[in-house]
């Protein structure tokens, strides 16, 4: 076993419920994707792409020879788990079935973040609270798909150049990047309308108990071309969240395009909620906004303040937990101001609900984080982030009141979506 698959391994999550709950870690894919090969040596490849910042391998499963080609993304966000069992379930697929490879080869990143996926700790079922206590999401320039918003092209990560250097080299009709949310529903993002996809989604997502999203908050202003599918903007479109530098114009979704591809992000969630369903206009959304826009600001605050007092007890330089952290706490305050700005006329309860539930999930993270450096290097005392993770978490919980979608349905979702996709999509 080598050093890298040692340390995947102690991140391995704990179950806390069936077996079928447990979310791989990288090195297992790997594994089972190797073991794919070998009893497909003429239908599937396995190859590494490149390396991470800390030299983890990427790895890419080819499966088919066609000319047309699909790329599967998993494991773009640290925190968004289900991706990697998808991509094997969708392989699988694949191998078992030659009318979906006729016309198409498939090419699946196993996983696009790897050094992420090392540093969030995720158990399954479990609950919000464990979930903000083991949370790590990388900031924004080092996120494989979104860096490109942030830092110009001689200083992309690693994972960036290998993502995009595989889009180069397929040039795919379709790329699907498959993501999840911690709490609410499920939803499509397309670079560009594939036409028939709303049905299937909804079809797959009704009988799988996953509630479609109304009104997410990734996707505010977008043109829908169906329920829960969302048709993300074009050049000369404005952007309902001015202080926030991602751009989806510049992320490696539209990196595609240049081969007259496009991309689909699917999103499925850890644990649904039927708030972000409800369609009924909201009794007074600009209040509604302006209280999310307030508690933001008010727990960023005190967050703000429980980690400048905690600073000398952090890691110098600081480690990717605390640089996490700040990013957060950097951008929310103007994102609170965005908020208060946002279009409420004849806004649905579930457009709201969107909302409040994007400001209360970013505080616990950004508290969360650095109390994983504080217990880590200085005696439990110093740990002064935990009562504010527990209270925010509890109360995100009663708000909300979510239920655990099993990684069954959220992978069988994510694949179904998938397929479907590629179904719907124009080959070239």
């Amino acid at each position: 076993m080598s050093q890298h698959e040692h340390a995947d391994s102690f991140f391995t999550p704990d179950t806390g419920g069936a077996a079928a709950d447990r979310f791989p870690v990288p090195s297992e894919l790997v594994r089972a994707a190797t073991a794919l090969v070998r009893r497909h040596p003429r239908l599937c490849a396995l190859r590494r792409i490149g390396l991470s910042r800390a030299g983890r391998p990427l790895h890419l499963l080819s499966v088919g020879h066609a000319d047309a080609a699909v790329l599967v993304v998993a494991g773009a966000h640290a925190n968004e788990p289900a991706g990697g069992p998808a991509v094997r379930r969708l392989a699988e697929r694949v191998v078992a079935d030659p009318a979906l490879r006729a016309r198409t080869s498939w090419h699946f990143l196993l996983c696009a973040d790897p050094d992420g996926a090392r540093l969030h700790r995720m158990r399954a079922p479990g609950s919000l609270l464990e979930y903000h206590r083991r949370f790590y999401r990388p900031r924004g320039a080092e996120q494989p798909e979104w860096s490109p918003s942030y830092v110009p092209p001689d200083r992309l990560p690693p994972e960036t150049l290998a993502l995009t250097g595989v889009l180069d080299e397929l040039r795919p009709y379709l790329q699907v990047s498959l993501h999840g949310t911690d709490l609410g529903g499920s939803w499509v993002q397309v670079t560009r309308d594939i036409p028939g996809l709303a049905e299937p989604f909804a079809k797959s997502a009704a009988e799988l108990r996953i509630p479609v999203e109304a009104g997410p908050s990734d996707a505010v202003g977008w043109p829908v071309s169906g329920p829960g599918v969302h048709v993300m903007p074009g050049p000369g479109a404005g952007t309902p969240f001015p202080s926030v530098p991602e751009d989806v114009r510049h992320s490696t979704w539209h990196h595609i395009h240049r081969y007259g591809g496009r991309t689909a992000v699917v999103e499925v969630p850890l644990w649904a909620s039927d708030r972000v369903t409800d369609l009924t206009p909201h009794p007074d959304p600009a209040a509604a906004l302006r209280a999310s826009a307030h508690r933001l600001r008010t727990h960023t605050r005190a967050v703000t303040r429980v980690l400048t007092t905690a600073l000398p007890h952090l890691p110098h330089p600081p480690g990717p937990l605390t640089r996490s952290a700040r990013w957060i706490l950097d951008l929310s305050p103007a994102l609170a101001d965005d908020w208060e700005h946002l279009p409420s006329q004849n806004a649905t309860a579930a457009y709201v609900s969107g909302m409040e539930a994007f400001g209360r999930r970013l505080p616990p993270r950004a508290a969360g984080m650095p109390l994983r450096e504080l217990t880590r290097h200085h005696p439990p005392s110093a740990t002064t982030p935990e009562s504010l993770v527990t209270h925010w978490s509890h109360a995100f919980t009663t708000r909300f009141t979510p239920r655990w979608v099993p990684l069954e349905a959220q992978t069988e979702h994510q694949t179904r979506t998938t397929l479907a996709a590629a179904i719907h999509t124009p080959h070239p």
